[in-house]
């Protein structure tokens, strides 16, 4: 494999993991899972990443007609697709990600809702607007090229299987990182994903400037 499509691909894992954040989902699987047997929370947790994945493989896969049909171009949607990064971005750097998670989670369990693997852990925490936006301008960036689509897509499979494995490790991985663990990794990836939300908002910039 040459370089170019292994740094594209470590990008987009990066990416793609950090608008996810598979680590910071575990609180929220705890709460939405609470009082189930163990085999019904492996089953959750496959559930959601399955479904999830799913949606931003669709995503990836659909995005380049979606645009053709809604006659947008890909520039357009990198600027604004880098905008809505950095808003969530922005959340996870102050705190409001992790409340609205907690909200959604706390509704879910208050509703009785049979299939929690959907609602709220599928959508929208794992395959959520920030999600699926990354996939599709993942897939932009590839350009139709059947190895970098691949790669994309391999990606998206990569980190649902991340957040099954991280769901699997939920108790773990609360009791290791802790409520302050869990706070400095928020922040940190969120100022990682707001320097991967300028650089898209640049490259839309310089696409539109150049053409």
């Amino acid at each position: 494999m040459s370089a170019m499509p292994l740094d594209f691909a470590v990008s987009g894992l990066l990416t793609l993991f950090v608008v996810v954040d598979p680590v910071g989902l575990t609180p929220t699987f705890l709460v939405v899972t609470d009082g189930l047997p163990r085999a019904a929370r492996r089953s959750v947790a496959l559930r959601a990443s399955i479904i999830a994945g799913a949606i931003l493989a669709g995503a990836a896969l659909l995005g380049e007609w979606l645009f053709r049909t809604l006659g947008i171009s890909l520039a357009a949607f990198r600027i604004a697709g880098g905008l809505l990064l950095f808003s969530i971005a922005f959340e996870m750097l102050f705190g409001v990600r992790i409340r609205r998670e907690g909200e959604a989670a706390e509704q879910a369990v208050e509703e009785h809702v049979r299939n929690v693997a959907a609602f709220p852990l599928a959508i929208p925490l794992m395959a959520g607007p920030g999600a699926i936006t990354a996939a599709v301008l993942l897939a932009g960036r590839a350009g139709g090229d059947l190895l970098l689509t691949v790669l994309v897509l391999a990606d998206v499979v990569l980190v649902a299987a991340a957040c099954f494995v991280a769901f699997l490790f939920a108790a773990q991985i609360g009791r290791l990182l802790g409520l302050t663990g869990n706070i400095v990794l928020s922040r940190l990836l969120g100022v990682l994903l707001a320097a991967l939300a300028v650089q898209y908002v640049v490259d839309g910039v310089r696409s539109i400037l150049g053409g």
